[in-house]
């Protein structure tokens, strides 16, 4: 059983926590330690989500299963396209994975696109994360790819979008 329901600003430790357990196993095959700590630092310190979530930057989900937070999505319109919505986060304690968590907030995020008034969801991924699969399997296709500077660091992405 889970619920699914919209962080608010006492959230952001618990969101910044799950980013912490989550991220190095995620991405410490793909990225350097270094660029890890500097992205959780720089997208995750409580801080940055307290704002984030108060200021309507993003609106978060959290997935809820047994009384335990183990899962959160990220979104928001579009800064450069307003007939988009984009998907800044998705992610879900390896220990879950398997579990259609994913597809499930996948599916919350939809909802919530849909009611917007709008039908396009993009999303970047990191090139090499296994992830790509992932949202293959649930519509989205490769739009293009892009290298962004991040700080000392670039992020090697496919943009990938889905027509909901």
């Amino acid at each position: 059983m889970y619920t699914i329901r919209e962080a608010t600003v006492n959230d952001a430790e618990t969101i910044r926590a799950l980013a912490n357990e989550i991220w190095w196993p995620t991405y410490s095959s793909i990225l350097a330690d270094d660029q890890i700590n500097f992205m959780l630092n720089d997208r995750y310190s409580t801080g940055v989500l307290a704002k984030q979530i108060q200021d309507k930057e993003q609106t978060y989900l959290l997935l809820i299963a047994e009384e335990q937070t183990v899962a959160f999505a990220a979104y928001s319109p579009d800064d450069k396209d307003p007939h988009i919505y984009k998907l800044h986060k998705l992610y879900m304690l390896p220990s879950t994975q398997g579990k259609g968590y994913g597809k499930i907030l996948l599916n919350a995020v939809y909802e919530k696109v849909l009611a917007a008034g709008k039908n396009i969801l993009e999303l970047n991924v990191h090139r090499r994360n296994p992830a790509k699969t992932f949202y293959e399997k649930m519509g989205f296709t490769i739009a293009y790819e892009i290298d962004i500077p991040f700080g000392p660091y670039f992020l090697n992405d496919y943009v990938m979008r889905k027509e909901l």
